[in-house]
């Protein structure tokens, strides 16, 4: 939702984003005058002591009025479009339904999940309260006057049973243009900034190899500057060698071919240039295999399948001393399942020695530099409704990270397998494919060639690369048409025509 805001904002349009506090927005979204952060208040305290039946209603209430409030009061004069994400559906689907009736507003619903299905997974997919819920979500959702889609199942399958009316688009998630692959100069500085932070998890300790900054951290390392009597003379002799990497310095010479009256040796003080080659940081041979996995630890992410896979990669590792490397697994995000599964990843860790696991909550800058330095992320998404994609591996893509992805039923979509990443159904085969990606790390061939398919179509030899356009008929991808491009190219091609109106969708 905010590189929707920042998307309006650089297109003419006044924007006012309204969400919870929490985190930090993405910086582009303090940079824009056209855009202004509406934060609305937390629920009261009182509802994380009460049981859910009795929580919910007060959370809604006080959602109703708080979102009314910055609707109907703040926002002085009526917008012209309201963009809601689905889910959450209770209470504001109704909610933008009615603002956009008394107001005169265009309503937009970005159909991310289904609201239903996610509180299906606490209550149950037969509890009352789940049925009143799909009945809220079909009936103020069903009217719009357009409808984005994550997927295009979800597409057909909503329009097929809720009869959707309105205007009816597939905007498939993309990565902001910002999201790339890191350079070592990039990765050299983030690990400097995180340092204090590895320096906070016990299990590091004796795990990571000695780093002396600002030199040197357990990924990268800055050799010593060389001294060379002149710079390399380039291939082409008409340009001038670049001197961004050399420092120039000048020393005394000893003549002695020529003396004194007195027969002595003459001293002559000449300058004799020297060239010191500096050095730009690189990767370390010896740092361990970095893996990513970014998760909401929420009940649709089960966590314990990587926690089992960490523990068979354990053991084989010490099998096949030294043919594995070690492995780092950050894992980032904030949820309620957090300290559960971080207990029991310290209790585990305590009897390993070729992997740790520990979680970061990095700064919006942050974190696409950290995809963008590591060599593989895991997606433990499932989806709730088998319908939506995971948007962290949307993110890995965008930073050139392949990916082990958890199988569901449209996950074709976006993951290819065998081409960008790699999918599975359990721990035993996420195991598995761990120990194939990173036998003879940093070396890896399948991890490169997984790699590889990520760079742009001018420069990767692989034709089916999934950043060309791809048009598969095959029954397994179902005929989907796919252009990959960042987040600003794809709305600009899907939502600009949506919303100026200039072509009939």
């Amino acid at each position: 939702m905010m590189y929707h805001a920042q998307s309006f904002a650089e297109n003419g349009f006044v924007t006012d984003l309204i969400g919870y506090g929490g985190s930090k927005p993405i910086p582009a979204l303090e940079r824009l005058p056209k855009l202004r952060l509406h934060y609305l208040p937390e629920p009261p305290n009182i509802t994380r002591k009460l049981p859910f039946i009795l929580a919910a209603p007060i959370k809604v209430l006080h959602q109703i009025i708080s979102v009314l409030v910055v609707l109907v009061v703040l926002i002085k004069v009526p917008p012209e479009f309201i963009l809601v994400q689905n889910p959450p559906s209770i209470p504001t689907l109704l909610l933008v339904q009615f603002v956009g009736k008394i107001r005169g507003c265009k309503v937009i619903i970005d159909w991310h999940n289904l609201g239903y299905s996610i509180l299906a997974l606490k209550a149950g997919k037969n509890h009352p309260l789940v049925q009143i819920a799909k009945w809220f979500e079909k009936t103020f959702g069903q009217k719009a006057y357009a409808h984005l889609f994550v997927t295009k199942a979800m597409k057909v399958r909503l329009v097929e049973e809720w009869n959707l009316q309105g205007k009816k688009v597939v905007l498939h998630d993309r990565p902001p243009r910002h999201f790339h692959h890191a350079s070592s100069q990039e990765t050299h500085e983030l690990f400097q900034r995180l340092r204090p932070s590895l320096l906070a998890q016990p299990s590091l300790h004796d795990f990571l190899s000695p780093s002396s900054p600002p030199y040197s951290t357990p990924f990268t390392r800055i050799a010593p500057p060389t001294i060379k009597s002149r710079p390399p003379t380039p291939i082409n002799s008409t340009q001038a060698p670049s001197p961004a990497n050399y420092l120039l310095s000048t020393s005394p010479t000893i003549s002695r071919n020529m003396h004194s009256p007195l027969g002595t040796p003459r001293v002559e003080l000449s300058e004799e240039p020297t060239y010191h080659e500096i050095h730009l940081p690189a990767l370390r041979r010896d740092r361990p295999a970095l893996v990513v996995s970014s998760t909401s630890w929420t009940p649709d992410e089960d966590f314990s399948i990587l926690l089992e896979a960490l523990s068979i990669y354990e053991l084989r590792a010490q099998q096949l001393e030294p043919q594995l490397p070690k492995m780092l697994v950050v894992v980032t995000g904030k949820g309620p399942l957090r300290d559960k599964y971080m207990k029991e990843i310290n209790e585990l860790q305590k009897k390993w020695v070729w992997v740790r696991c520990v979680s970061l909550w990095l700064e919006a800058e942050d974190y696409p530099i950290l995809l963008g330095s590591a060599d593989l992320g895991v997606c433990l998404h499932s989806s709730s409704s088998a319908l939506d994609l995971p948007m962290k591996v949307v993110d890995m893509f965008g930073c050139g990270l392949p990916v082990c992805a958890l199988k569901f039923d449209c996950l074709h979509e976006l993951v290819r397998d065998g081409v960008n990443g790699l999918v599975f159904s359990d721990a035993s085969q996420l195991a598995g494919q761990l120990e194939e990606l990173l036998t003879s790390f940093p070396d890896s061939p399948k991890l490169k060639d997984l790699a590889e398919s990520l760079k742009s179509p001018t420069t990767s030899p692989h034709l089916h690369s999934i950043k060309a356009v791809v048009e598969d008929e095959n029954e397994e991808n179902d005929g989907v048409t796919w252009v990959w491009t960042n987040w600003e190219e794809n709305w600009g091609r899907v939502m600009r025509p949506l919303i100026l109106n200039d072509i009939n969708l």
